[in-house]
């Protein structure tokens, strides 16, 4: 996948963990970091329970990306309160 893609992947996975951890989105660029970081932390964790990681811009991936957003936000809500 292209660096474009992963943006374009990030900015939605972002957007869409961001509306479901904490109904409001952290910023456009906080966004993109946090999904794409996300995405990749959801493709270590699909593949390594066995399932297929990000493949590229489709329904799969994006969810693969979201749950990794999700999972970021998470980590990072709870270090920002500790903090």
């Amino acid at each position: 996948m292209g660096i474009i893609a992963w943006i374009i992947l990030g900015l939605v996975a972002g957007f869409i963990g961001s509306k479901i951890v904490n109904k409001s989105g952290e910023g456009f660029f906080l966004d993109i970091i946090l999904g794409v970081v996300g995405a990749m932390v959801g493709g270590w964790l699909f593949s390594h329970f066995g399932a297929h990681g990000v493949t590229g811009l489709n329904i799969y991936s994006l969810v693969v990306a979201v749950v990794g957003s999700i999972v970021v936000l998470v980590v990072y809500h709870v270090i920002r309160r500790v903090l």
